[in-house]
């Protein structure tokens, strides 16, 4: 059973990495035109479409080799550059979302299932799918969050001081 699911989840996976030019194109174009990725139609092409093709490309490692750390990392580091970049933390969640729903579609569109077998199978897959988003997500939130702190500290050192403000000396 363990074989004929990762078969299933095999045949899927090779789906999408040989299918990642296509991917990436439609999702790039998602998050370019969507009203709730407004931002992202400021972000250079090259480097939207570099890092959304990188994970349908490489999905399969992603999906089944990749540790927790180095989906944290990944996305930490993701979190930092989109919060580096201005966008709002709300634009770079539903960036996220809408790349897992682009997903979703694609492999509903061309993976039939013929048994109820390859339907459990099919929604198997689609729950790891959901477990890497959802990770993804958290651990972009984490690196978006961890900028947005440091920022506020900077900004908390060079705001004056109550008694600076308060104290006379600096009306």
């Amino acid at each position: 059973m363990v074989r004929e699911r990762h078969n299933l989840a095999g045949r899927l996976i090779a789906l999408i990495e040989n299918h990642a030019e296509e991917l990436t194109r439609g999702t790039v174009q998602k998050l370019q035109t969507n009203p709730h990725t407004q931002s992202y139609r400021n972000l250079s092409f090259n480097d939207l479409y570099g890092k959304v093709f990188d994970v349908y490309q490489n999905f399969g490692r992603w999906l089944l080799e990749q540790t927790d750390t180095a989906i944290r990392t990944e996305y930490n580091d993701l979190g930092e550059r989109r919060f580096k970049e201005g966008i709002a933390l709300s634009e770079v969640i539903w960036a996220l979302v809408l790349t897992k729903r682009h997903l979703h579609s694609y492999v509903s569109a061309w993976a039939f299932v013929d048994s109820a077998v390859e339907l459990y199978r099919r929604q198997e897959f689609d729950r790891m799918i959901g477990q890497f988003f959802d990770r993804a997500i958290c651990y972009t939130v984490e690196g978006y969050d961890r900028m947005r702190q440091s920022g506020s500290a900077e900004q908390d050192d060079l705001a004056p001081t109550h008694e600076e403000t308060h104290g006379g000396w600096v009306l």
